[in-house]
């Protein structure tokens, strides 16, 4: 059964270049796309996304609040959230796992991180990668 994956970022540009990276894995399906955490809620109702690879800084609502109502609502038994954010701060990354996040990789490592990030959480296993710190905890 396919890994299903719903992306949430307000930068249409950033949500392609997500989709190309994800798209190129085989088991693994891009099912939506939103651009802020109010979105976001509204499709992991109706989509039923396994992982939602959020950003953090959206209009409307946040990542992080839309991450905390995810799990507060429960939507979808073992759903995982996946941040991928500019935000490379330690704080930030802490705040995001304390929202019920599994993981968090830092935008302009995506390249390097998103592929091992969104297999690990696949599997419920955390994984964090900051952008000044190259070796991930997993």
């Amino acid at each position: 059964m396919a890994v299903r994956i719903l992306l949430v970022d307000d930068h249409p540009i950033v949500r392609q270049g997500l989709r190309t990276l994800l798209e190129g894995r085989s088991g693994w399906e891009v099912v939506g796309e939103a651009s802020d955490g109010v979105e976001a809620l509204d499709k992991v109702e109706t989509l039923l996304p396994d992982i939602v690879v959020l950003d953090v800084t959206m209009p409307r609502m946040n990542g992080l609040e839309a991450c905390r109502l995810i799990q507060k609502r429960q939507m979808g038994a073992g759903l995982e959230v996946l941040f991928v954010t500019q935000h490379d701060s330690p704080q930030m990354m802490r705040e995001a796992l304390d929202a019920g996040a599994r993981g968090y990789v830092v935008k302009s490592n995506a390249a390097r991180d998103l592929l091992e990030a969104v297999e690990a959480v696949s599997q419920h296993r955390v994984f964090t990668a900051l952008a000044r710190s190259p070796n991930a905890s997993r």
